[in-house]
């Protein structure tokens, strides 16, 4: 069995440095000259010994292709020995096959509705999306059951908000090297603080209409 490992631990092992590990594991992006060319890195992937045992999610583009690794079971979700073992082994076939990483472009998106009482609305939300309990946390999570679209983590509120309306943000996780630039730019596009008492591992920004936002990293998770 592989041993678990902290998102610090996999950012100081060696040859990581191409990944970036944000809330659905670890992520590379390899920029390639086109989608022949990042067809035929995906085909390197693929070629990988004992791959097809724990496959990666794999995002095919012209300009590039994505790369997620996460261990998945009722009882955990996060790194393990093995996604640290299987991103050296995909960082390797992006060199033999000519694709540049770019941690620059790492980024995923977790959507966070919020109630006083979690477990009534999140039967809405799992028949309108069709999605699934995320194993390891059920009654807080809910996945794209085939991998493609965002996460759903469902925020207990101590109260409800004053005007009688829900409440819903989205959280942006990137690099841990990108987030004050991207605070920074949401800040001079019209945006306000809200609170930093969390960074580095979020920073909560509103709109000028107070629709919010985390610019989220996975520092101080460990």
């Amino acid at each position: 069995m592989p041993d678990q490992i902290s998102p610090r631990q996999f950012h100081e092992a060696y040859g990581t440095a191409d990944w970036r590990v944000v809330a659905e594991g670890a992520v590379a992006f390899f920029r390639t000259e086109s989608l022949a060319a990042s067809a035929r890195f995906v085909a390197a992937i693929a070629a990988i010994e004992g791959l097809d045992e724990h496959p990666p999610a794999i995002d095919i583009r012209r300009e590039g292709v994505s790369v997620r690794l996460i261990d998945a079971t009722i009882d955990y979700m996060g790194m393990t020995t093995r996604e640290l073992d299987r991103a050296q082994l995909i960082s390797n076939a992006a060199r033999e096959a000519g694709a540049t990483p770019d941690p620059s472009a790492i980024q995923t998106i977790t959507i966070i509705p919020g109630s006083p009482d979690r477990p009534s609305i999140m039967p809405f939300w799992q028949a309108a999306l069709g999605y699934v309990p995320r194993p390891d946390s059920p009654d807080e999570d809910l996945i794209d059951r085939h991998d493609r679209g965002p996460a759903f983590w469902f925020e207990e509120m101590d109260e409800p908000r004053p005007d009688g309306g829900g409440a819903i943000h989205i959280a942006i996780w990137v690099p841990p090297e990108a987030a004050e630039a991207r605070v920074a730019a949401a800040l001079a596009a019209g945006g306000r603080m809200v609170r930093d008492d969390y960074a580095p591992s979020w920073w909560t920004l509103a709109d000028p209409a107070g629709n919010e936002a985390d610019i989220a990293t996975t520092m101080g998770r460990d």
